[in-house]
């Protein structure tokens, strides 16, 4: 009998989990770009396009406990492979789909479908790969999830008069059955990593997870800085920029470009230098601190109307980058088998967060207008209760951070 062939798993493990959640991370911001079709066509206001976008994040978070239990009894392979055929499910409605309510039902499938895309890969490469791979492991599928986002901005903002915003979805639902395919059939089972503990015994475990004060460290500025940065990405920025900063549709999705090929630079930045970095000194910790505090200094400068936009947007994207590390630092204060769930409960409260913030924007946007304000002045000052927030996050960080060194 020949010998089985060893298991490449850059080729069999990360580069089918790089492809879902570069799906993912398109299609949690595509919105951006064709929020004026959706507008117009559905004559929606901004609190209809917030929530029916938000949608997404709403079905995303509600997802993240279950799935946690799910990736750490069946692990990442079967997991992903069959969400993702909702996600496709979800895509398809969004294509056909003529009303309100329907598109905001095809949200909450795509979030649910895709709502294992980056967790299963954490799980899948803590199966695959030795520890001290994992911070590059986790720069480089951020990476993919960046060219995701920027595939959903100048590239789409070109597709959209050729095929139209329902062409697109329906193209990606192709995509989506073409990956669940390439990762159930590539992906090996492990069952490393994989727990046999009764439902109550892992629920029980998430308990402990939710009391560990070091989650609390982490929990605040994922939930609204990060938080705040997709519910911006996905759906506000486009709108700030043509309403704030005066731009065109095709110059603001310029500037959504250069803020989108900041997070893919970042992120392919991390992976490559990571580990040389750390030997050096510069630890993901210190990357993560950096990354927060260059976010909110880049979002005031935005507010205060200093500097070119496309600089700006760049430094934002940039900075928050850093963010992705907090996965990896947390789950290193956990035992392996609770990974998934570790992962998946900080998500949990990141798209909690995000679903808050890009719903909540829209009607504080709107009430604000409805009480007189002009609407340059609405979106500064949502923008800036929003900048009020994380920076009290940060605080904490900063103070939970030093308290335990």
């Amino acid at each position: 009998m020949a010998a089985e062939k060893p298991v490449n798993p850059w080729v069999r493990v990360f580069l089918p989990f790089a492809a879902g959640y570069y799906l993912s991370y398109l299609l949690r911001t595509v919105n951006a770009v064709i929020a004026p079709e959706l507008t117009r066509e559905l004559t929606l206001t901004a609190a209809d396009l917030g929530l029916l976008t938000s949608a997404y994040l709403l079905a995303f978070a509600a997802f993240q406990i279950p799935l946690g239990l799910l990736l750490d009894r069946y692990g990442p392979r079967r997991v992903e492979a069959g969400l993702l055929l909702v996600a496709a499910a979800g895509t398809l409605l969004f294509a056909i789909g003529r009303s309100p309510f329907e598109l905001t039902v095809a949200r909450g499938l795509i979030g649910l479908g895709v709502s294992s895309c980056l967790m299963a890969a954490f799980k899948g490469f803590a199966q695959n790969f030795p520890a001290e791979r994992q911070a590059s492991l986790t720069g480089a599928i951020m990476a993919s999830g960046g060219l995701g986002a920027l595939t959903a901005s100048l590239p789409l903002e070109f597709a959209l008069p050729l095929l139209g915003w329902r062409g697109v979805f329906q193209g990606l639902t192709f995509l989506l059955l073409a990956v669940a395919a390439l990762i159930f059939f590539s992906v090996p089972q492990r069952e490393a990593g994989v727990s046999r503990d009764s439902l109550g015994a892992q629920l029980k475990d998430v308990g402990g997870i939710l009391a560990h004060r070091v989650f609390w460290r982490f929990a605040p500025p994922m939930t609204l800085v990060t938080g705040g940065f997709l519910a911006v990405q996905g759906l506000w920025a486009v709108p700030w920029l043509m309403n704030v900063d005066g731009l065109t549709r095709h110059q603001a999705a310029e500037v959504l470009f250069a803020l989108n090929l900041a997070m893919l630079l970042s992120h392919l930045g991390i992976a490559t230098f990571a580990v040389r970095l750390a030997r050096a000194g510069i630890t993901p910790a210190r990357l993560l601190l950096g990354g927060f505090g260059l976010a909110l200094a880049s979002q005031a400068a935005m507010l205060a109307g200093l500097g070119p936009a496309m600089l700006l947007w760049f430094a934002y994207g940039v900075g928050v980058s850093g963010g992705s590390l907090s996965y990896s630092l947390l789950s290193a204060h956990f035992a392996p088998a609770l990974s998934g769930r570790v992962t998946t409960t900080l998500n949990l409260l990141l798209f909690i967060g995000a679903f808050t913030l890009q719903w909540g924007l829209g009607v504080l946007i709107d009430g604000l207008g409805a009480a007189g304000f002009a609407t340059p002045a609405a979106y500064r000052a949502t923008f800036a209760l929003l900048l009020i927030l994380q920076a009290a996050s940060y605080a904490w960080f900063l103070f939970e951070s030093r308290r335990n060194k």
